[in-house]
């Protein structure tokens, strides 16, 4: 195996450009938000809520294109068996970001929240907000290090570099920027990682297509040439998956702290909805190279090139046609621009959901569950140590388990399952409860978890209609087992009874205890009998009320040195006036409360 030089060079100058953008800009704003008395903590975490639309638009739309969007695109215009037809992530995570657009920022943003989990909080309590940081924690966690992996695997392959030193490096590079300069430093090398892949890619396309080896691929999408059309096919039997894949995308997208986070560091409620329809676009447009490779890949003669006679899918290389294509069909200084601009872009995509973790973890477990007295120093300490604890988790899965792509899969469709459907109701539907939430909880998912997860081996207890097994290797043994798949759509399925569990189980706790049938002492979450003491307002007025959120509708919290209750789910800035004036002439004695 030869050390290319020169990849490793364009690779370190993408990397130093990618650090030194994070240190700028955390140098550039490390006064941001002092003028307006903003905590330090919340600067870090939403950008002290002044990110304009260029760059709020480039960091929006790095929600989702990163690494591992540019990469699957490609391998599923790729395979054989899947085509563009299954390559549902562009219009899946565009659609997503339309969605949470028209509905969920405007109600997120408008409000003040600081995290995703401030409305769960608020309205079921500290430990309901505890129950949904799990799978949130997991999918930021989890995707992190299935990038980290994909990364180490990219520079293995192209660069012939060791895998552990590559994901290390890149870990440690962007940990480094996201202590330093928080949402910030992320934003703006977001914007500098979209620039890398859009001219990256599109200078390597032009070189692959008119590469002898490859053959036109107008003519390869719909006939077979060296492998099936990579138009691709949705057959009948399958027609209910990629639906439920399909859902899985759009709507799972939307509960994502990756994605709120860009809300909620909007300078107002209008912007967050303009950020999520340019990011939108944004997200169809950095497809179009990746779905080009991908065709290039399924139309080439591999015979012919310096990759060797069996084409990568017979190598278990199929996911990284990406590199592949740009190390072998496109003159050197080409690609080594390409595969460096895409390295980078990995790198970058890592810091968003590191800060996400640590952002929720400081603010919803750490200050509102535990320390609601802890100081804003103390809060941005938190967020640092656990910015390390959890990048160094990421790290570390990325190095020792060979599931982690399993993992993310199961744990992504648990936000799709459990937190989408909470979200729904927290946001729009009036008189739901913690009851409600903790059965909703549970439902989504043991049928979720029950349908099995073929890729970690995870065998179902619930065989869901129409279910199948197939003959399969296993991607880590290489063995040949036995799958079990479910060809029903039990995904979208589970996540609809969640969301119906959790309104039916509200109102049926409610009418027990308010008509007597259940004793009120027995309401130990105190989440239907306290709603009607005249200190604790009924919180589903906030669906039918004014977006900005008042004293009597927060859930007391111990105030936390001059900060005022509300504050610590809201800005006061977002306060109307009369709130505010109510709200320092009220008692704190009346928090009485200590759970909610």
């Amino acid at each position: 195996m030869t050390f290319h030089v020169e990849g490793l060079v364009a690779i370190v100058i993408f990397y130093l450009l990618i650090l030194f953008v994070g240190i700028w800009a955390a140098w550039k704003n490390k006064h941001s938000g002092e003028a307006e008395g903003t905590d330090r903590s919340e600067t870090i975490m939403v950008g002290g809520r002044d990110i304009g639309l260029f760059v709020g638009g480039f960091t929006m739309t790095a929600t989702w294109v990163g690494g591992g969007y540019i990469n699957g695109t490609a391998e599923y215009v790729y395979l054989p068996d899947y085509g563009l037809a299954w390559a549902q992530a562009p219009f899946g995570y565009a659609l997503s970001l339309v969605v949470g657009g028209l509905f969920f920022a405007k109600p997120m943003r408008s409000r003040g929240y600081v995290t995703m989990l401030d409305p769960f909080q608020q309205k079921y309590g500290k430990r309901m907000g505890g129950l949904l940081f799990i799978p949130a924690l997991m999918g930021e966690i989890f995707w992190s290090a299935a990038i980290l992996s994909a990364l180490g695997a990219t520079l293995s392959v192209i660069v012939d570099m060791d895998i552990n030193v590559s994901v290390v490096i890149s870990a440690l590079i962007a940990i480094f920027y996201t202590l330093v300069g928080g949402l910030y430093s992320v934003a703006y090398t977001d914007v500098v990682q979209l620039f890398c892949i859009f001219i990256g890619l599109w200078i390597s396309v032009p070189f692959a297509l008119t590469n002898p080896a490859v053959s036109d691929i107008t003519v390869t999408a719909v006939q077979q040439v060296y492998q099936s059309p990579w138009r691709g096919s949705i057959q009948k039997g399958d027609a209910w998956v990629w639906i439920d894949n399909f859902c899985l995308l759009m709507l799972g997208g939307i509960p994502w702290q990756v994605y709120f986070q860009r809300v909620l560091s909007a300078s107002s409620a209008t912007y967050a909805q303009v950020l999520s329809f340019l990011a939108a676009f944004g997200c169809l447009v950095m497809a179009v190279p990746s779905v080009l490779i991908g065709a290039i890949g399924a139309s080439t003669d591999w015979n012919q090139t310096t990759y060797g006679a069996i084409p990568p899918k017979e190598k278990d290389q199929a996911d990284m046609i990406l590199p592949i294509v740009l190390q072998h069909l496109c003159p050197p200084f080409v690609s080594f621009f390409g595969l460096g601009a895409v390295s980078a872009a990995v790198m970058s995509s890592a810091d968003s959901s590191i800060l996400s973790a640590s952002s929720m973890f400081a603010r919803n477990i750490y200050q509102l569950a535990f320390r609601q007295s802890a100081s804003d120093r103390e809060i941005v300490w938190v967020m640092r140590i656990t910015i390390f604890v959890f990048g160094g988790l990421a790290t570390l899965m990325a190095l020792l388990t060979g599931t982690v792509y399993g993992l993310w899969y199961l744990s992504s469709d648990l936000v799709y399952v459990i937190i989408f459907p909470q979200l729904l109701s927290v946001l729009f539907v009036k008189g739901t409860n913690t009851y409600g939430s903790v059965a909703a909880y549970v439902c989504g998912m043991v049928l979720r978890i029950g349908g099995g997860e073929p890729y970690l081996r995870l065998p179902p207890f619930i065989y869901y209609p129409g279910w199948t097994t197939e003959e399969r290797i296993h991607h880590i043994t290489g063995e040949m087992e036995e799958v079990v798949i479910q060809k029903f759509p039990f995904k979208t399925v589970s996540m609809l009874a969640s969301f119906l569990g959790n309104v039916a189980f509200s109102y049926l706790a409610k009418y027990l205890f308010e008509s007597g049938k259940i004793s009120h002492k027995y309401d130990f979450l105190d989440a239907v009998v306290s709603m009607d003491s005249g200190e604790i307002m009924d919180k589903t007025t906030l669906v039918t009320r004014s977006n900005n959120i008042g004293l009597s509708e927060m859930a007391p919290v111990k105030p936390r040195l001059s900060v005022t209750l509300a504050a610590a789910f809201a800005r006061r800035d977002t306060l109307p006036a009369e709130t505010v004036e109510e709200e320092e002439d009220s008692s704190p004695d009346s928090s009485h409360h200590d759970d909610k």
